[in-house]
């Protein structure tokens, strides 16, 4: 998530790596979201199907992946102050999604 001057708090999802680096594989969404906008911005990406199951990979938990982006929506809803909000790497299981770590900067007091 970051803050535009115009639009104010943004959400961006992508696969990350060189999906995200290269490719400039993600999707964009304007906070506060709802569950429509957090499930089509995993459909909206390129790389859409690697979410599914890929040569014979398990499908990922959705669910669990809107629920992520859902909360990160609401906590930058709930507070202003943060600019910032990067959570890099989420890990994605067919059971579940885990941020592995988190980076957060908030506005000068």
């Amino acid at each position: 998530m970051t803050t535009d001057e115009q639009f104010g708090p943004v959400m961006m999802f992508g696969l990350g790596g060189i999906m995200v680096e290269v490719l400039k594989d993600v999707a964009f969404r304007l906070v506060p979201l709802t569950q429509r906008d957090a499930d089509q911005m995993l459909t909206d990406i390129k790389a859409a199907p690697i979410l599914d199951g890929v040569r014979g990979g398990e499908p990922v938990d959705r669910a669990a992946l809107t629920k992520t982006i859902l909360g990160v929506s609401k906590l930058v809803e709930a507070h202003p102050e943060i600019r910032e909000l990067d959570l890099n790497p989420v890990f994605a299981y067919p059971d579940g999604a885990v941020a592995v770590d988190a980076r957060i900067v908030v506005a000068e007091a």
